[in-house]
């Protein structure tokens, strides 16, 4: 069964959805505010989160922020608000769809499936080598999918595992957003290709990478990200 975790503080719209998720055959958790979201999230470990926006405490919007940390769950936003920069914020902290209040309900669970029919990660074309690839104290092992920095292994999500695979098998290229998303998310991704900004981030911050002069994943402005040799 496919997981699904409901973050909605309004009693109506909560009930009407893990009734809407229930009959059609998922697994439905829910919470009501931000902090529980964030813990069920690292716990549950849901394919799916539909996140309400206007949340009591932390928001929706810093709750997608946190969860992008750690969990590559497709995350549809929910929003009584119709504003093209309340749209482009959810994006930008990686979001991958967006939905106005009051919407009907088969229209949400059609985009949902239409979510879990992309391709996710490591669909894309894959550099035939499996060694050991190596850029300074920073080392990628395709066969073990292992990533390693200064001998500690890394715990990365299946995206910025993707990602850091495109770059650091094409050592010499750099890659534009599109490219990431072929390789990555499978060359069928429709959507804003900013999000790999928001996983190029995260994956810096895991790899201690300064954005002003990062060491491991540099930005090539105007086109996209490359590799950066030590």
């Amino acid at each position: 069964m496919t997981s699904v975790l409901i973050v909605e503080d309004a009693p109506e719209y909560r009930e009407l959805l893990v009734t809407l998720f229930g009959e059609n055959g998922f697994d439905v958790e829910s919470a009501t505010d931000g902090e529980a979201a964030v813990d069920l999230a690292r716990t549950v470990v849901p394919e799916v989160i539909v996140l309400d926006v206007g949340l009591s405490g932390i928001d929706g919007v810093e709750v997608c922020r946190r969860i992008r940390t750690f969990s590559d769950a497709y995350v549809i936003m929910l929003t009584a608000r119709d504003d093209e920069v309340d749209r482009l914020v959810g994006l930008s902290v990686g979001a991958d769809d967006y939905v106005t209040k009051p919407f009907f309900p088969r229209e949400l669970l059609a985009r949902v499936n239409a979510l879990l029919r992309r391709p996710r990660s490591g669909n894309g074309a894959q550099p035939a080598a499996t060694a050991v690839r190596r850029c300074g104290e920073l080392e990628l092992d395709p066969a073990g999918t292992r990533v390693s920095l200064s001998g500690v292994e890394l715990e990365l999500t299946p995206i910025e595992y993707g990602i850091l695979d495109a770059l650091t098998g094409h050592p010499q290229a750099t890659l534009s957003r599109q490219q990431l998303l072929d390789h990555v998310w499978g060359p069928n991704w429709f959507g804003d290709d900013h999000v790999v900004d928001v996983h190029v981030s995260n994956l810096r911050r895991k790899l201690g990478d300064d954005p002003r002069s990062p060491q491991y994943v540099r930005t090539v402005r105007g086109f996209g990200y490359r590799l950066g040799a030590p």
